[in-house]
């Protein structure tokens, strides 16, 4: 198990008094049985009106913060201390059925995973299928894990990687025709290819713990998953080429990359008036004394004997 802090700080500064609209918040990371939140704190200026919480279709956790008064600044700083259990990534089995790709999705699965097997792209598939070609070809025994991770590792050796702040994501075929892209470029760029060949996938947006570069160890980061038969949804990043693991911390899932901002919402006042800055670290906090002890005890027996034969 690790612990990370998460501290994500926005901030808008205004010419001169504005009205805020409403704005809605996806900072919560997704709680289960891999990760679980430890403590959370959300600091807000000017003082909301009113905040509330609910889950969306997605079952995204998401807040939405009301003001009164006009304000010539908005900070809104969350921060999360969580424990992350996903250790081994790839420990998982696929159903028997689902193992060699292709392979046919149960008819009740199928029905609730249609929609993410569905692609956003009407035209390009063209482009796209002579892409793939490259990577894999029809009739080519594989297994569907391999395959997945062959195009995950394919795209960040074949495409060049550029950070971009503008908003938006780029369609898979612009990052192929660009050659470059986000890491929310190559999550959707991985996501019409998987959905391509047949296979349900969703966008996510969260948190990446990196070792410490300069002054910050850690960032906003984009990365997707694909439902597995018997393994359920697991996540590939194609901007490192990697299967997510216990530094990946997700927050938000979605169909479509444009609809899981941080931070969304709206305000009334002279055009051109606000300044947007965002800070995003993640640090890796030391377990308690308590945590060591549990941790021990839920060891099994033949790792405890195997860290005493190696002191």
């Amino acid at each position: 198990m690790q612990r990370y802090k998460i501290v994500h700080r926005t901030h808008y500064g205004f010419t001169a008094p504005v009205e805020l609209g409403p704005h809605s918040l996806l900072l919560r990371p997704r709680e289960g049985h891999e990760l679980r939140i430890e403590s959370s704190k959300l600091d807000i200026t000017p003082t909301p009106d009113s905040l509330s919480w609910y889950r969306d279709v997605q079952d995204n956790s998401v807040a939405i913060v009301t003001f009164k008064e006009p304000t010539d600044k908005l900070t809104i700083e969350s921060e999360i201390l969580i424990q992350q259990y996903n250790e081994s990534p790839l420990d998982f089995m696929v159903a028997d059925y689902a193992v060699n790709y292709p392979f046919v999705y149960k008819p009740e699965d199928r029905l609730v995973l249609s929609p993410y097997m569905n692609s956003a792209e009407h035209t390009g598939s063209v482009q796209l299928s002579e892409w793939l070609g490259q990577i894999w070809q029809p009739g080519e025994p594989v297994q569907t894990y391999a395959l997945l991770q062959r195009i995950n590792e394919h795209i960040p050796k074949a495409l060049t990687y550029q950070m971009r702040e503008e908003p938006g994501v780029q369609g898979a075929v612009e990052t192929l025709t660009l050659g470059s892209g986000s890491c929310r470029d190559f999550a959707n760029l991985f996501m019409e290819a998987a959905r391509l060949l047949g296979l349900p996938a969703r966008f996510v947006s969260g948190y990446l713990h990196v070792e410490p570069d300069g002054l910050q160890g850690g960032s906003t980061h984009a990365w997707a998953e694909v439902y597995l038969p018997g393994a359920g949804w697991k996540g590939f990043d194609p901007t490192h080429g990697e299967v997510v693991g216990t530094n990946y911390i997700a927050v938000a899932v979605a169909h479509l990359p444009e609809s899981v901002p941080p931070v969304a919402g709206s305000f009334v006042g002279p055009l051109g008036a606000g300044r947007l800055e965002v800070g995003v670290w993640v640090t890796r906090e030391p377990l308690s004394g308590e945590q060591e002890q549990e941790l021990k005890k839920a060891k099994p027996p033949e790792l405890k004997d195997m860290e005493k034969a190696k002191k």
